[in-house]
């Protein structure tokens, strides 16, 4: 027997919000729904067991305060069907990158239980991460606005339309020679070395990438964890090339205001926030340079060996993030005995906008995932630059050529993914000691950048309060919806 189909609110939104299951994404894409819902919002959450499991306390928490609607509904992961261990169900948690191309299997065999759920409950929207792409053919069938999350600022995403559009890689002689990316707002040089499908070309991922392409062209919007202030001449052109409404509305994390929010922020941390913060309390302002490459880095041992004798060598102050599975030779501990009182080693999950937000941390040595710069660009504390794959060395240019608010590494091209082991070690660790000392230094370059990573803290930080662009912007997103959904039941009548 078909289920009954939930009635129609006529005044109140529904939103339905489809988080793709990695950090990066899942993360913004839940500070996203926690805002929407304080506008007055009903919001539902689809996401799988295992990923509610890290972020259910803070929803909890927020339904606890009375102010919100927010519900979750629960798909159940086809671990099984699509050939991958039991409780694999987010990016972070495969134990090969390998079972990339498994994991893509398992998301798309979700659209089933998708469609029964929108069915039943009938949101007036579905805001959906890229990554999701059958969301567009739900969207379709019952006639409601997809509005697309790709996770990443606009300059990436412009810096990704020229490339595929005018190709200007074509006739250059090899992968590490520059060259100018056509049609976009500033004169931007890239290297095939680069490009973001190289690191993923041996997973056999080429057909899932394809589908989202399709389901752009099926969807109403885009809302972007960007402010307006930080990068307009190309969230405009961004709007002209797609041909999209867009909405900038980050930096999303700045919702989360309690220490026990920023300690929980995306799953449980591996270290105890008290102590965590008792030992920042312990050191100078702008002293300790925190090193933290996202949760899917997987660095060679001997890439980590060169990080690590590389900080040692700096004398400076540091938080080292290695994650889970790495970094356990005997090299690192040694290390970590070395430096104890001035290194702390945290292996898994740090509380990092705890920690970036804390006055002693005056550096950030990033792999420029776009939720981990917002996060420093938000706290004022400028970034040593290690992109690895993705879109991350695009990233790398806006902070590098746009904003001037960092250093770079020297990596020329990232990691393959699954051929992480054979690239061995990069960088070595008197690269490492040297951009480290100079960045954590006083001259008068690194003032400079300090200044201007601090009025760029301030201009977002504005932008999330009451009269701020991207407060407005949440308020325009709600009205269009709100507008559309009006017309629909108008139709319906």
């Amino acid at each position: 027997m078909a289920e009954k189909t939930a009635p129609h609110n006529q005044q109140q939104l529904h939103v339905f919000f489809f988080p793709f299951m990695s950090p990066g994404h899942q993360i913004p894409m839940l500070d996203m729904a926690r805002l929407v819902a304080t506008r007055g919002v009903k919001t539902t959450i689809v996401t799988t067991p295992c990923n509610f499991s890290r972020f259910q306390s803070i929803i909890d928490r927020d339904r606890q305060s009375g102010n919100v609607d927010i519900n979750v509904h629960i798909l159940k992961f086809p671990s099984d069907m699509a050939g991958l261990p039991q409780n694999c169900e987010n990016l972070d948690s495969l134990p090969s990158r390998l079972l990339s191309n498994s994991f893509s299997r398992a998301v798309m065999m979700l659209q089933p239980q998708g469609d029964d759920l929108v069915h039943q409950y009938q949101p007036d929207a579905i805001i959906s991460d890229l990554n999701i792409p059958w969301t567009a053919q739900i969207a379709k069938k019952y006639d409601i606005p997809r509005i697309v999350f790709h996770g990443t600022c606009c300059f990436s995403l412009c810096v990704t339309d020229s490339v595929s559009k005018y190709k200007p890689y074509e006739g250059v002689s090899n992968d590490w020679m520059p060259f100018l990316v056509p049609g976009l707002p500033d004169r931007v040089h890239i290297t095939m070395s680069q490009m973001p499908g190289r690191f993923f070309r041996n997973l056999g991922l080429q057909e899932f990438f394809i589908q989202f392409v399709e389901a752009e062209r099926n969807t109403y919007g885009v809302v972007a964890n960007s402010v307006y202030e930080i990068e307009p001449e190309y969230v405009e052109h961004f709007k002209k090339i797609s041909g999209k409404k867009i909405w900038t509305v980050g930096p999303v994390s700045l919702c989360n205001e309690k220490d026990v929010d920023m300690a929980e922020r995306g799953n449980k941390a591996s270290i105890d926030k008290d102590h965590c913060l008792a030992w920042l309390d312990s050191k100078e302002p702008n002293s300790v340079i925190y090193i933290s490459f996202g949760s899917l880095c997987a660095f060679a041992e001997s890439q980590l060996v060169e990080i690590g004798l590389g900080l040692e060598a700096s004398n400076c102050s540091f938080i080292w993030v290695i994650k889970d599975g790495f970094g356990d030779g005997l090299a690192i501990q040694d290390l970590e005995e070395r430096v104890k009182g001035r290194g702390l080693v945290i292996r898994g999950w740090a509380p990092q906008l705890l920690i970036l937000n804390h006055l002693a941390v005056g550096g950030f040595m990033t792999h420029c995932g776009w939720n981990s710069v917002l996060e420093a660009l938000s706290s004022g504390v400028p970034m040593i630059t290690w992109p690895l794959f993705g879109e991350q060395f695009y990233n790398a240019n806006f902070l590098l050529r746009q904003l001037k608010i960092g250093f770079g590494i020297g990596v020329d091209t990232g990691l393959k993914w699954g051929e992480e082991e054979q690239a061995g070690a990069l960088v070595k660790r008197n690269r490492v000691a040297a951009v480290v000392s100079r960045l954590m230094g006083g001259s008068e370059l690194v003032k400079e950048m300090r200044e201007r990573v601090s009025r760029i803290s301030k201009l977002a930080r504005l932008a999330m309060s009451e009269g701020g662009s991207s407060y407005g912007n949440f308020d325009l997103l709600i009205e269009d919806l709100l507008a559309l959904k009006k017309e629909r039941l108008a139709k319906g009548e």
